[in-house]
């Protein structure tokens, strides 16, 4: 052991001074804590031998803060094909938009203030409107994610009453969100109906006692049950939920606000044919099929939305500012259910046409030498992807991507060193092969892309 090393270990104040510590983004507390750590394990290392130099300890503690330094959020480039995929944040969100949201961001802004009298205002009049445009609800708000816009409107009107739920429709999504397990923590009792594959309107009919406290109808979106089935038709469930004076509020899950058959894409139920048919409440995410940021919808007849807007739940739940802006500015893209601005990117990158992917794939392909193409195999091959996040589970969606069978380098081999790019490019094994999938990369990607292959395999 070197005793005069030990001694001559620089103190923390030595460090933090020729360091200027100030210049990292982190706590002074972090900086501390790191610097002890280093000295503490250079210590060690010189106890067992190791030969080490007081010169060597200043690298180490500035490389640690400099990782602490780099955000561990980067950007990601989504080699998948999976548009709504939930590890890369869901709905992708414009520059547009996020421009125009920012520019109203800086400094203060009227989330809660009318303008037009300097009295508090509500928060959701911002959106409502729109709204009201594009589903035909009277009235809306709008909370953190779906879950919580369901176990809100639950608490709401059933809250030590009871719930009833077709058992078909008790479904589990990602994260171990259950429809039944949020009925229990919303204080709710589940009344089950029917059987899993059938439920008819007498099910609901004899369920009913003077504790109910609603009807809920969750759609099943990430699951499709086929065969001998049958499930009672919303408008008969709207006449008995009248007759019997309970509200009728039906879970969405993803919520198109555009009618994705006429846009070539797989069926899914949109808002505003719950609410013409006359449903108290409708709930429905924001960052799914609507294209927005992380939140979730509840839009509806306006004694309902009052009666949810008081519940002091709602303020726990709420969304802030920054929420609002962007959802404000995913809503005006819209014009109607078929015709969608290209500012709204997960549109843009739903109805991209295969020749869009193939001029992608093609240049890539074209700017590489015939030695590259042969260490990396590399072809350009027709694909299917997931709309993601649990939306249009029942069929895959056309798409094309560059697939990689190297002799040089093994799947798993590629995808790390595609993660380790800068930015990041994340793809996916399939068939002993490494494929990036070209549906969610975008055209100003392309470039990064190439310059990745080329530094991979050169």
């Amino acid at each position: 052991m070197d005793n005069k090393k030990l001694r001559n270990l620089p103190s923390v104040n030595d460090i933090l001074d020729s360091i200027n510590a100030i210049q990292y983004n982190l706590p002074y507390r972090l900086i501390l804590k790191t610097i002890r750590k280093s000295i503490s394990e250079f210590r060690n290392e010189i106890m067992n031998g190791n030969d080490l130099t007081v010169t060597d300890l200043i690298p180490k503690i500035k490389n640690e803060l400099e990782k602490l330094n780099s955000s561990s959020l980067q950007t990601v480039i989504n080699g998948t094909g999976i548009i709504l995929h939930t590890g890369l944040g869901r709905a992708p969100i414009s520059e547009e938009i996020l421009n125009n949201s920012f520019d109203k961001l800086s400094g203060y802004i009227n989330i809660e203030l009318d303008l037009n009298n300097g009295n508090r205002g509500e928060r959701a009049n911002h959106v409502n409107f729109l709204l009201d445009g594009l589903t035909g609800s009277k009235e809306s708000i709008v909370v953190n994610n779906n879950a919580s816009a369901v176990l809100l409107a639950l608490n709401t009107f059933g809250e030590k009453k009871e719930v009833i739920v077709s058992r078909g429709e008790q479904v589990e999504i990602g994260g171990s969100f259950r429809i039944p397990d949020v009925i229990k923590k919303a204080g709710c009792h589940l009344v089950e109906v029917g059987t899993t594959n059938r439920t008819h309107l007498k099910d609901y009919q004899n369920a009913i006692t003077k504790q109910t406290g609603l009807l809920l109808v969750a759609h099943t979106s990430n699951y499709i049950v086929k065969g001998f089935t049958k499930s009672v038709e919303i408008e008969e469930l709207v006449l008995l939920a009248k007759k019997r004076k309970i509200p009728l509020i039906i879970d969405l899950g993803s919520g198109a606000l555009a009618d994705l058959q006429k846009l070539e894409l797989p069926f899914e139920p949109v808002v505003q044919f719950y609410i013409k048919a006359g449903v108290d409440a409708v709930t429905f995410s924001g960052d799914k099929l609507l294209g927005g940021p992380q939140c979730g919808i509840i839009c509806g007849k306006q004694g309902v939305i009052k009666k949810i807007r008081n519940n002091a739940l709602y303020r726990a739940l709420r969304c802030d500012k920054i929420i609002y802006t962007i959802l404000e500015e995913t809503l005006r893209t819209y014009y109607n259910s078929t015709i969608i601005k290209p500012q709204n990117l997960t549109w843009t990158l739903f109805q991209r046409k295969m020749i869009e992917l193939e001029e992608i794939g093609n240049f890539i392909i074209s700017n590489l030498s015939s030695k590259i193409l042969k260490n990396s195999g590399l072809k350009l091959i027709n694909s299917k992807v997931e709309a993601g996040s649990g939306s249009l589970p029942t069929q895959n969606i056309e798409s094309r991507a560059l697939s990689f069978k190297s002799k040089l380098l093994k799947p798993k081999q590629l995808h790390r060193k595609f993660l380790s790019q800068k930015p990041a490019i994340l793809g996916y094994i399939h068939n002993n092969q490494f494929n990036i999938d070209l549906k969610a990369i975008l055209k100003n990607q392309q470039d990064h892309l190439l310059k990745s292959i080329l530094e991979i395999f050169s």
